[in-house]
Formats: C-alpha cells, sequence, structure tokens
C-alpha cells in the first residue's frame, strides 16, 4: 500500500509522530512518503497514493495554516482515498472531558475550515518543549502545565506521545489494506 502522511509541525513533534507512523508501516512492507508542507515543501500528489493521513499540530486552538490550505487544495483527492486526520495535542493527553471537547471542537472548525470530513480522527499527546519556548511562552506553557497537573520542570523537555498507540492506531488502519511487495 502506498501512503502518502503530510503533515505540519511547530515545535517538532508532528514531524516525530509522522516519522514514526511512515517507519512503522515501512517495516510492514508498505511504502510510506511524509511531507512537511509546513516548511512550503510542496508533497506529492495524493491521487498518487492509496491512504493519505494528515497530521497537524494544535496551537492556540489552530492547526497550522499550511496544512488547512494543503487540505483544501486536495480534499478531492484525499476523500476518495482511505485517509485520516491525526490531531496532535498536549489536550489529548489530558482525561478533563472540557479539554477533550475542546479538542473535539477543535476539529470541528478544521472539518468546516477545510471542507474535508475525514474518515478517521486519531488524537495524539504532544510535548512540552521548554527548552525551545522563549521567556514568556515557557512561562504561559508551565503555568498551564502546573494547572493541569503536568511536568514543570523547564530545564527539560517532555514528550506526552504514546508511541503505542501510535503504533497501534498505525496497525489498525492499515490492517485491511493490500502489502506491497518488495521482491
Amino acid at each position: 500500500m502506498k501512503v502518502l502522511i503530510v503533515y505540519g509541525t511547530t515545535e517538532g513533534q508532528t514531524a516525530k509522530i509522522a516519522n514514526f507512523v511512515a517507519n512503522h508501516l515501512i517495516l510492514q512492507h508498505h511504502q510510506a512518503v511524509t511531507a512537511n508542507i509546513a516548511l512550503g515543501i510542496e508533497a506529492a500528489d495524493p491521487a498518487d497514493f492509496e491512504v493519505i493521513l494528515v497530521a497537524a499540530s494544535l496551537h492556540a486552538g489552530h492547526y497550522q495554516p499550511s496544512v488547512i490550505e494543503y487540505v483544501r487544495q486536495n480534499r478531492g483527492a484525499i476523500a476518495t482515498r482511505r485517509n485520516a486526520f491525526l490531531s496532535v495535542s498536549l489536550a489529548a493527553a489530558s482525561h478533563d472531558p472540557e479539554d477533550l471537547a475542546g479538542v473535539e471542537h477543535c476539529v470541528t472548525l478544521f472539518c468546516k475550515e477545510t471542507g474535508w470530513t475525514p474518515n478517521q480522527v486519531h488524537h495524539v499527546a504532544g510535548a512540552f518543549r521548554y527548552t525551545q519556548y522563549d521567556f514568556l511562552k515557557r512561562w504561559a506553557m508551565k503555568y498551564i502545565a502546573y494547572r493541569k497537573g503536568a511536568p514543570t520542570d523547564t530545564s527539560r523537555d517532555y514528550e506526552l506521545t504514546d508511541w503505542e498507540d501510535v503504533g497501534r492506531f498505525a496497525d489498525a488502519f492499515t490492517a485491511t489494506a493490500p502489502k506491497v511487495s518488495t521482491a
């Protein structure tokens, strides 16, 4: 199976997730191509793939504009293939119903903005990148983390991504798809 994984990343965790999924699929004898469209790199034509995964990270209630634009421009080709949306956020690690409802609301807005309704949406927890934040963002993120009971030591980063969950998602999503011969 040929899979295109198109993503946008702000601090690098979504890129890490997209590459993890691609490597996971390659080990299962699928073909996987990743494209970070947030860098302005043009993604391969989605019509050349059987499956399209779109991944974007949520920051201040919004996904990367480049991902929104890509989906808008390619929603016809995406919609005619097996597809899924990987929504990456810190709220995905939460057990607070309000946090989870907020993420669902953001996905609903994303679908309205793009005109695309994914076959499947999977929420993936992101990371606190304290060492990459400027002073104000570090302070704000530490305050948010404190209020949610998350790690607040700003001298290091914290990855909240459940890699086993991401692997299970990839396995389940591709379970019925044919494998590509590597011979």
